[in-house]
């Protein structure tokens, strides 16, 4: 896998590193961001995508929550 330097201020990093509970901001940053990625992926499958042209607010659940 392909490596990336990024450069964080010290504060975001430790407010990452905390969020994360890890003691590294390497691994904070990419925790955090795989977290994001991961919710966004998520939201994108219940509410659908906008590309595909239906309004969220039109298709009816394929199942019940709860």
């Amino acid at each position: 896998m392909a490596q990336v330097t990024v450069t964080l201020d010290a504060n975001l990093a430790i407010d990452a590193m905390l969020l994360s509970g890890t003691k590294n901001p390497q691994d904070a940053v990419e925790l955090i961001l795989r977290d994001y990625l991961a919710r966004g992926r998520r939201t994108e499958s219940r509410t659908g995508d906008a590309a595909d042209g239906q309004p969220a607010a039109d298709r009816r659940p394929t199942a019940q929550e709860g």
